[in-house]
């Protein structure tokens, strides 16, 4: 009992000294988990899992922007995307959240439409500030525009949209804030709303992302809630699809033809 008591003001007097350290316990996967169980019980083992190959038919698609510098989407990821928004007619496109500006660059060109949401270039530093867009402000394609994704005027906009990427702040006050406000005020009866980083690979859920996601949508709405398969990706749609349960480690039940082309900027 001595030894436990020991451990656990060790392990305060190490937060006292870092704070962050405390991050680490609240960020942590299994917690999130846990407040899942608590709060949504059928969601414990994650979403339900659609295989890409059916929620896009006969699966083929281009990518004319990747870079494979991290802290992005996969080129899967990028894939489905792109596909849904390739499903609408004059597919109109909102984002929320871009980095080096992949996904929005890759989806321009199946869009009639394509807007981007980002803090103003003022809130970031250095290098960071010329990386934010790279790729997207080169588009003349691509509508930018810029605000804090909890206080942006989205009714302002005064449209709604067939996709909508929600790939911003990933904690689950704002993953909850974002989804909110995305069904408020710009989705429609047949809107998708795609997440990323719902997968921290494509065969383990990212249980914050999960929650913010649950508590975002309107209520009543979860059936319509999908994992999809080979990525980082969950989509709200009112589409349906076969499932099954995620496992992990994941066993393949199809590969993915790649050509790779180097394009020098």
């Amino acid at each position: 009992m001595l030894k436990q008591v020991g451990v656990v003001f060790k392990a305060f007097y190490e937060i006292a000294l870092n704070p962050k350290l405390l991050y680490r316990v609240v960020e942590d996967n299994s917690v999130w988990q846990k407040y899942v169980k608590k709060h949504h019980p059928e969601f414990v083992k994650g979403l339900p899992v659609a295989e890409i190959d059916d929620v896009i038919l006969n699966f083929k698609e281009t990518l004319d922007v990747v870079d494979f510098l991290g802290g992005g989407s996969t080129p899967a990821d990028l894939a489905i995307i792109k596909s849904l928004c390739r499903s609408f007619p004059n597919c109109k496109y909102f984002e929320i959240g871009t980095w080096r500006g992949q996904s929005v660059s890759n989806v321009a060109d199946v869009c009639a439409e394509a807007y981007t949401l980002n803090l103003p270039d003022d809130a970031f530093n250095g290098v960071f500030r010329d990386l934010f867009g790279f790729f997207s402000k080169k588009n003349p394609k691509v509508k930018h525009v810029y605000g804090d994704s909890k206080t942006f005027d989205y009714a302002g906009l005064n449209t709604k949209f067939d996709v909508i990427f929600i790939d911003a702040n990933h904690r689950y006050d704002f993953i909850k804030s974002d989804t909110q406000k995305v069904f408020q005020y710009l989705t429609h009866e047949n809107s998708i709303v795609i997440w990323h980083d719902y997968g921290k690979d494509p065969a383990t859920t990212v249980f914050e992302t999960l929650a913010g996601i649950l508590e975002g949508i309107p209520a009543g709405t979860e059936k319509n809630l999908y994992h999809v398969s080979n990525t980082l990706c969950a989509i709200y749609t009112n589409r349906k699809y076969k499932t099954s349960e995620l496992k992990s480690p994941a066993i393949p039940n199809k590969l993915f033809k790649v050509a790779l082309e180097s394009v020098k900027l």
